[in-house]
């Protein structure tokens, strides 16, 4: 057996599984901020019993995925970091790129650096662009810097000098220097970490690493102890932020790699459904307690980008957060999730989020003492969720806190009525939802409508329907275990690392044996940090036009001479731009290797036992769609329904970990495998 974690904004999902059977057993607990661990230790002891099994039982790796990193940076909650770079370059992390995201607002704000002033340090010594040395090093300076940190109360050091990524000669010096000088401190080297071109992006990364060292190995060695307590000592493996997952000590001196692990998750869960099913291209909806991801993947796989922003001051301003160079799932983030705050803002308008009432105190409906009305909230009002089987009836919600919730909170806007309240908040965070959607899929150069939406979290079941009928979406699929497909997402994710490194290469200067020598020192790198035998290898080139300042990641084969790296850049700059340029002149600035570990793909069957063995009593209940107002509506229970039998809505399905929310005139069916396919009516989304 083994056992995946994932650790969530309001809860943290678990998934055991038999290798040998496919068969999978599901576990959520709310998630315990002052110590994650907890929660992972209650619900692997909660699954183990579910199966009858003990922690014997669990003979391979355990999986997860965390927000620690993620959340550590939004909050500001890091280690006291230094920052070594080259003298004169010391404020590049604050100066940035000098790039206003917004032309037209006049206080406009930035992300603070990581790093104060008077912890940033230059030290002399230079390397050139072609990665010769200009300036030798200067070593006693390195020696002063460390003496100075050792009595500032320093926790963590950055090392990012100009030019590392052409040559790490100067970096590897002062990381030595460090280590004699401060022994225990733990340093982050760019050249190591991202050793690619562009300064201000470089440091950042740099910093941001460093900044979460020392949370993040104490996070896995409490998660580590937790698992020992329980009599796992197995391996511990992370989801990376590519989809891809590696090994404990890997993860502790690179944990930025883990910055989106629970979103890359889901995206992996869904595409692994999506191939069963034959679907290679979908929208996967992922909402959860605090928010909404939503990935496009076409042909089989979502998409890797090189770049991403975390803690933007705007969160639907790009370029208003700080830019992080890492491989990364690519996706967008609304700030909709179950646990989203309703308000009436100043203008008289209702809007939802991006504030979240988190698991504790959660929604008012938990129980727990929250009081401010939630998007949970108006799903139990308006009769989604069932009060007394959530969490398969491990836990009782409130329905007269999240009426009184709605009612002190936007009810004096709706008439003093809970149900109009209750489906104004639902209606807002749809079309909120879907307008992301629009726009997220139209950046790519995607129609929605040409795709079916796999939705899945806590959440997103409950309003995918809806979401898709605005799009114009036909077909939604909630796949069995939609409530923790991210954890199951984990199970089935291949060992993957990604080594890269900037050598900058006209086509018109070609060396074949410069680019098979990088090649090998890019796949030899990928082996040392895979957790198992390497079994295959993926290589990239970032390639741009002569002159441009971006550049393009473009699949290629270590055999193809320069006419194949410019037919292949041309045709994928046309995809993008749908236009041809007729420019004689390209350049590779990035080689790239994805490196793939020997894994087994599992087999997963229906899942038979939830996260409680538990059958629901209710077979209908009062519910509100837009077309019908309150209406009775028939409940059926996902884990037993009949497969291959159409029903129309509306109608509710009830996974112990979900809710399925079908709307008047779409038809759901169940196949073997409990997905549930659902066919959305032609009714126009001015219904919606």
């Amino acid at each position: 057996m083994r056992v995946s974690f994932d650790i969530g904004g309001t809860f943290t999902d678990l998934v055991l599984l038999d290798d040998t059977t496919g068969r999978a057993w599901l576990g959520k607990s709310l998630t315990t901020y002052e110590d994650f661990s907890r929660a992972i230790e209650a619900g692997v002891q909660q699954v183990l019993a579910a199966a009858g099994a003990d922690a014997d039982a669990v003979t391979d790796s355990v999986v997860g995925a965390t927000t620690l990193i993620t959340n550590a940076l939004i909050e500001r909650r890091g280690a006291k970091t230094a920052l070594i770079t080259t003298a004169g370059f010391v404020d590049t992390i604050e100066i940035g790129r000098e790039w206003r995201y917004d032309l037209y607002d006049p206080r406009l704000t930035l992300p603070a650096p990581l790093v104060a002033a008077t912890e940033r340090f230059g030290v002399a010594g230079r390397l050139m662009a072609d990665g010769s040395e200009r300036t030798p090093l200067d070593e006693q300076e390195v020696r002063r810097i460390a003496q100075t940190l050792r009595g500032r109360g320093i926790e963590a050091i950055a090392v990012c000098l100009l030019h590392s990524y052409a040559n790490p000669a100067h970096e590897d010096r002062v990381g030595r220097i460090l280590a004699e000088e401060l022994p225990d401190m733990p340093v982050t080297l760019s050249s190591r970490l991202v050793p690619v071109i562009r300064e201000y992006e470089r440091t950042v990364t740099t910093v941001a690493n460093a900044y979460v060292r020392p949370i993040a190995g104490e996070h896995f060695a409490d998660i580590e102890h937790a698992l020992s307590r329980i009599g796992i000592d197995d391996t511990l493996v992370m989801m990376q932020s590519n989809g891809g997952v590696i090994r404990v000590p890997t993860a502790r001196e690179f944990p930025l790699r883990l910055l989106e692990s629970g979103p890359a998750a889901g995206a992996i869960g869904a595409a692994h459904i999506g191939e069963t099913l034959g679907i290679q291209r979908l929208i996967a909806f992922d909402m959860g307690g605090t928010t909404a991801k939503v990935c496009v993947i076409e042909g089989g796989s979502p998409t890797i980008k090189n770049s991403f922003e975390v803690g933007r001051v705007h969160r639907l301003k790009p370029g208003s957060g700080l830019p992080v160079t890492m491989p990364v799932v690519e996706m967008i983030e609304i700030g909709a999730g179950g646990g989203s705050i309703a308000s009436i803002d100043g203008l008289g308008l209702l809007q939802v989020g991006p504030h979240s009432a988190g698991s504790r105190p959660g929604p008012a409906g938990y129980g727990l003492g929250g009081d401010q009305p939630t998007v949970t909230d108006a799903d139990i009002v308006l009769g989604y969720l069932d009060p007394d089987y959530f969490l398969g009836g491990t836990m009782s919600l409130d329905v007269d806190a999240s009426r009184s919730a709605l009612l002190d909170g936007i009810g004096g806007a709706f008439h003093d009525d809970a149900v109009a309240s209750a489906a104004a908040v639902v209606r807002v965070v749809n079309e909120h939802m879907a307008l992301a959607i629009q726009v997220h899929a139209t950046e790519q150069g995607h129609d929605p409508r040409d795709f079916a939406m796999f939705a899945f979290g806590g959440a997103a079941p409950l309003h995918a329907t809806r979401v898709a009928r605005i799009l114009g979406v036909r077909e939604v699929v909630i796949p069995a275990a939609a409530g923790v497909l991210s954890a199951t997402g984990l199970l089935v994710a291949p060992p993957m690392v990604e080594a890269s490194r900037t050598r900058m290469l006209p086509l018109s200067h070609w060396d074949a044996q410069a680019i098979a020598d990088q090649f090998d020192a890019l796949e030899a790198q990928a082996a040392d940090e895979l957790s198992v035998p390497a079994d295959r290898y993926e290589h990239f080139a970032d390639m741009r036009f002569t002159g441009q300042g971006f550049d393009i990641e473009v699949r290629v084969d270590p055999r193809d001479g320069p006419e194949e790296y410019l037919a292949k850049f041309t045709a994928e700059y046309e995809r993008i731009y749908t236009v041809r340029p007729d420019y004689p002149n390209a350049e590779v600035v990035t080689f790239r290797v994805r490196g793939y570990g020997a894994f087994t793909v599992p087999t997963l069957t229906r899942t038979q036992t939830g996260v409680a063995d538990r059958v629901p009593i209710s077979r209908s209940r009062r519910a509100w769609f837009p077309e019908t107002g309150m209406v009775d509506t028939p409940v059926f229970d996902m884990l037993r329904t009949e497969i291959d039998t159409p029903v129309e809505g509306p109608a509710i399905f009830q996974l112990p970990e979900s809710t399925a929310v079908v709307g008047p005139g779409d038809i759901a069916v169940l196949d073997a495998d409990g997905n549930l396919h659902v066919r959305i009516s032609t009714t126009e989304a001015a219904t919606a």
